[in-house]
């Protein structure tokens, strides 16, 4: 009986628990490759409050820059991250309206 059990046991454990095992974890790792509804919900609101505040501060420079003519941004290579900035956000948006409404 045990000359019998034992190589049955290992055939099955090979042929049906390995490649179980292999996807069981496969499927595991692309599903958790992935954004949930919930992560791209977060990262739109963040976006749109990344750009009321980008829009605020340029507001308030603006108003310091028309009181305080010799005033200059702070901000390092505030020029070169405007026009990069530009594209990236123009990139942004043109991906969301391929994408479509949210539902």
């Amino acid at each position: 009986m045990e000359d019998v059990l034992v190589p049955m046991m290992a055939i099955g454990g090979i042929f049906i628990g390995l490649p179980w095992l292999v996807l069981h974890y496969v499927t595991k790792w692309k599903t958790a490759a992935t954004l949930t509804t919930d992560d791209e919900a977060l990262l739109d609101e963040l976006y749109q409050l990344a750009r009321r505040l980008e829009d605020r501060l340029e507001t308030v420079e603006r108003l310091v820059s028309t009181e305080h003519p010799e005033f200059r941004p702070g901000r390092i290579g505030h020029e070169q991250q405007i026009a990069q900035s530009g594209a990236d956000l123009a990139n942004f948006e043109s991906m969301l309206a391929k994408r479509g409404p949210r539902q």
